[in-house]
């Protein structure tokens, strides 16, 4: 062959290999992107197979809470008692009343034992809402993980005397036909405070530091600083929300916020049902400034009013950083929170 055509055959031949290794590096460019897009593909299969896989968790770890109100009495406890009763159908859950004989708030050992396995253990009745005239019980000294959350209501220490003291004479406008204990008792709570009577004396003041205090032998003891340095700690840490009787809607509104899976419509129901105030004591009668000065002079109402104003401004702490005020209404606060920064990058 001719000098000058091997020289074209050459650079055909060149030609044609500079060419086929160009294809061979485009189809290895295009297998890439087809792996890189494959590969894409099942980690958004896989995020979303962790998403559906979350909400179905969070679906269930809300399906399995249970919540213990353990209602001191006469603090308003029935008024927001309804509101979980009226609401448990729409929000689907369950209403449970622990109903302890003559209203003892404590269990014996082997009821607390009960009581923490029925608690945990039922769940044909979870989500769950339990109330009843109980002292706080510690479910991590019966080996459970997974405590119940606590939310309470207290009042004035000296208002709630006051209403107790009539109701067990006059009972209120929800059972009105129900006769109580001490019905006939005609003497004012004025006049039982002067004659220096057992039912308006400063001991029966005692009651809500040892509801919060709970099972414990020296809670019961009454003038116990330890019992009031229990109750105190325990309202921090073991109870979610407690408010008071005297703000008691923000109290209903600051629980919708935190826990709609039970209170979604709490605080609409709250201002515009029927149930919300309907239990008052009958013939009530405010004490006179007399009265209210001599139970002030109790060591045992300056301890229980200690707790009262702790409780108070640890509800109003929350309440500052949950709601706001706006032309006279309460509004809550948006979130106010967000995630940034995300390591490792997703492709």
């Amino acid at each position: 062959m001719p000098p000058k055509f091997q020289l074209l055959a050459l650079l055909a031949f060149a030609i044609a290999m500079i060419f086929l290794e160009n294809q061979i590096q485009k189809l290895e460019e295009s297998r890439g992107k087809l792996e890189r897009a494959i590969a894409r593909h099942e980690v958004r299969e896989i995020e979303q197979r962790h998403i559906q896989e979350g909400a179905k968790e969070a679906l269930v770890e809300e399906d399995d809470l249970v919540v213990i109100y353990n209602r001191v009495p006469k603090t308003a406890s029935t008024s927001f008692t309804n509101i979980a009763y009226d609401l448990c159908n729409k929000n689907h859950y369950h209403v449970l009343h622990i109903n302890t004989t003559k209203n003892n708030p404590v269990m014996s050992l082997q009821d607390q034992v009960r009581f923490v396995k029925n608690v945990t253990l039922w769940k044909e009745m979870k989500p769950a809402f339990y109330h009843g005239h109980v002292s706080f019980l510690d479910f991590t000294k019966f080996g459970i993980k997974k405590k119940p959350i606590y939310i309470n209501v207290i009042r004035d220490p000296i208002e709630r005397l006051v209403s107790y003291y009539y109701f067990l004479r006059f009972g209120d406008d929800y059972r009105p036909g129900l006769r109580r204990r001490k019905q006939g008792d005609k003497k004012t709570f004025d006049e039982c405070v002067a004659a220096g009577g057992s039912d308006c004396a400063p001991e029966k003041l005692w009651l809500q530091i040892p509801f919060f205090c709970g099972h414990y032998s020296e809670c019961w003891n009454i003038g116990s600083k330890w019992a009031l340095e229990q109750a105190k700690y325990n309202l921090v840490n073991e109870y979610m929300l407690v408010g008071v009787t005297e703000e008691l809607e923000d109290f209903v509104m600051m629980l919708e916020a935190a826990l709609p899976r039970f209170f979604k419509g709490a605080t609409e129901l709250f201002r515009t049902g029927k149930k919300s105030h309907l239990r008052k004591t009958s013939e009530k009668k405010p004490p006179t400034k007399e009265s209210i000065a001599r139970l002030q002079q109790s060591d045992i109402w300056k301890m229980e009013n200690e707790f009262y104003e702790f409780t108070l401004e640890q509800f109003q702490y929350v309440r500052a950083h949950a709601v706001r005020e706006k032309d006279g209404e309460l509004y809550l606060l948006a979130q106010n929170f967000f995630y940034e920064k995300i390591y490792p990058k997703t492709t």
